[in-house]
This record gives C-alpha cells, sequence and structure tokens, in this order.
C-alpha cells in the first residue's frame, strides 16, 4: 500500500513538473519568458528592435504590440488601380421604369513616391488621373397621366489630374514583417473638367465645366509583402473633407460658378484601390 502511495505521488510530481516546464521549453535555450520583447533584426547596417516601442496613453496595458514592418530610411515606389463599371440594357422595374438603356464606368490610377522617416511610417507624394463616363441611351417613366417622361441620348464624361502629399502609419501584424494594416492621410489638390450633353425638345444643350479642388482624405488598408521587395495594397475611402469651385459654359455661353464644401463618412465603392508596391 504504502508502495502505490508513493508510486501515484511522484507520477503527481512528474506530470506538475512537466506543465511548468513547457513554455520554457518552447524557448531557445539561455532565454527567459521577457525576452521575447528584446528580439532584435538586423536592417542593413543597423540592429533594429522587431517590435516598436510606444507609449502607453491608457490606464490598462492590453498587450498590443506594433511589430516592425517597414525600417527606417527606405524608399517605397507604388501604383494603385481602381476600376468600377455599370451596364444595363432594356430594363423595366414595376412597369413605371421602361427601356432603360444605361452603360456607366469609374476608373483611376495613382502612381506614389514614398520614404520612411520612421520605423513604419512613410511620407510621400502621388499623382491621381481620374476619369468617368455615363451614357443613358434611353429612360421611360410612367407614373400616371400627370406624370411621365422620356430621355434619350445624354451622357456625361469627366477627367481630373491630382497632386497630393501623404502620411502613411503600418502597424506590424507580426514577427514575420509580412503583414500589416495602415492608415493614409492625404492632402489633395486637383483640377479636371467635366461635359453633360442632353437633349430638351429637338434643341441639343453641350455643358462644360472646370472644377478646382482641394481635400482631405482618410484611407484605410491593408499591405502584404508577396516577395521580398514588393508588396500587395488593398485600400479604400472612408472619411473625407472637400472643397470645390466650378464654372460652368453652356452651346458657348458662361452660366456662372459654384463653390461647395462638405465631408464624406461612407464606405464608397468607386473608391477601392489595389496596388503594387516596391520597396528598395
Amino acid at each position: 500500500m504504502k508502495h502505490r502511495i508513493y508510486t501515484i505521488f511522484l507520477a503527481i510530481c512528474a506530470a506538475v513538473t512537466a506543465v511548468w516546464a513547457e513554455p520554457a521549453a518552447m524557448m531557445p535555450r539561455g532565454e527567459n519568458p521577457v525576452s521575447e520583447l528584446d528580439e532584435k533584426v538586423i536592417v542593413g547596417n543597423d540592429t533594429v528592435s522587431i517590435i516598436i516601442s510606444e507609449r502607453n496613453y491608457s490606464r490598462y496595458d492590453r498587450g498590443l504590440y506594433n511589430y516592425l514592418f517597414t525600417p527606417k530610411g527606405q524608399w517605397m515606389f507604388g501604383l494603385t488601380a481602381s476600376y468600377g463599371e455599370f451596364s444595363a440594357d432594356d430594363v423595366e422595374v414595376l412597369q413605371a421604369i421602361s427601356d432603360l438603356d444605361f452603360k456607366g464606368k469609374q476608373y483611376a490610377i495613382r502612381p506614389t513616391i514614398g520614404y520612411f522617416i520612421k520605423n513604419n511610417q512613410a511620407v510621400g507624394v502621388k499623382f491621381v488621373y481620374t476619369r468617368g463616363e455615363a451614357d443613358l441611351g434611353s429612360f421611360g417613366f410612367n407614373a400616371g397621366e400627370d406624370l411621365s417622361f422620356n430621355l434619350h441620348d445624354i451622357s456625361y464624361y469627366s477627367s481630373k489630374y491630382t497632386m497630393g502629399v501623404f502620411y502613411r502609419s503600418y502597424v506590424g501584424l507580426g514577427r514575420s514583417r509580412r503583414f500589416a494594416v495602415f492608415n493614409e492621410v492625404s492632402l489633395d489638390f486637383g483640377s479636371g473638367s467635366s461635359r453633360f450633353k442632353r437633349y430638351y425638345g429637338d434643341n441639343l444643350y453641350d455643358t462644360r465645366t472646370n472644377i478646382t479642388e482641394a481635400s482631405l482624405n482618410f484611407s484605410p488598408g491593408v499591405c502584404v509583402f508577396i516577395m521580398e521587395n514588393l508588396s500587395f495594397n488593398v485600400s479604400f475611402g472612408v472619411f473625407g473633407l472637400h472643397l470645390t469651385n466650378e464654372k460652368q459654359i453652356t452651346n458657348g455661353e458662361s452660366e456662372g460658378s459654384r463653390f461647395s464644401s462638405g465631408a464624406n463618412f461612407k464606405f464608397n465603392l468607386f473608391n477601392i484601390n489595389f496596388g503594387i508596391g516596391v520597396h528598395i
């Protein structure tokens, strides 16, 4: 009986010892549990901490770390693009809308160049070209004798060139330095024109609009390194402030000007950007 009790006691002691020893066995020899906060990585000729130290202003430390994603001193060359298209042919809706023939698309190209002034923080400049096209071949609306009309041969085209400066802050998601989320703040100045053609009776009205715009935009996104120096980016606009000045001319005669300002607090399906970045 005593021999059995002694054997059981030794088994319990061995199990407890194995549980306590398991975390230490998973770490390299000679390190302690807090050494992961002191890990280093060699970037060029410098040794950089793999975890970026940030001041904690909150009263409770949640144990969240910003891992090194891109070190200070690197250059970034990128190209992002977006495209959206909508088409409808001979559509009828509840017998009120008939003979709807519409085609529209919008696309943008954005080359950028940036420099990392700090670890995971970059500033740079960008150039944006945006173009939109919309053609309404026919549109019929019938909601009774007092409210019915037909539209046809209406077209709208716009193009805009924009230059801007941006600041982008990354948050690394692991020690692999492969995945990160970021937020981009950009100040943009643009100029462009649009053309709106439509028939009123038998007369064609051709309205041209010259546009000057300034905007402040916030665009979060995700960045993934698919190769050593090549990354894939996805970003989308969710918030922005803008100031716009427009001057219109119809059939060669000036019709005046308009100034507008506003803010956007919505997810824009036409402002989803996919891009490739080269880091050197």
